[in-house]
């Protein structure tokens, strides 16, 4: 997103449902999870086990998730594989950042929004 580009309301809307998506710590606490399985992801049973969410919970909370394109999903064999999608994590946080400091100038917004590697 650029400094000068302003977002509207439908644009808004949709960084809303993203962030109505992570919005419970079961969601949260999946996203932790894939996101330290990266870039490989995991299978539902392994999400499951570790995080002690039954079955149809889970698949509600993964639906979510899926349907605002935070994870995506692969099928292998009879497994369906999640994984976090990253792209969408950064577009989350540049819109979070867009607007940083540009009141007060304390920092220079695009050194502030340079991803570093």
């Amino acid at each position: 997103m650029k400094a000068a580009e302003k977002l509207d309301s439908h644009q808004i809307a949709r960084y809303a449902d993203k962030f109505s998506a992570l919005g419970t710590e079961a969601r949260l606490r999946i996203m932790q999870l894939l996101l330290s399985a990266h870039p490989e992801g995991l299978v539902v049973g392994e999400i499951q086990a570790e995080l002690e969410i039954p079955a149809s919970t889970l698949s509600h909370h993964l639906d979510k998730l899926k349907n605002e394109e935070l994870v995506s999903v692969e099928r292998e064999s009879t497994f369906l594989r999640y994984t976090a999608n990253t792209a969408a994590l950064e577009e989350i946080l540049r819109f979070l950042y867009a607007e940083c400091c540009t009141r007060s100038k304390a920092f220079k917004r695009d050194e502030f929004m340079a991803v570093r590697r």
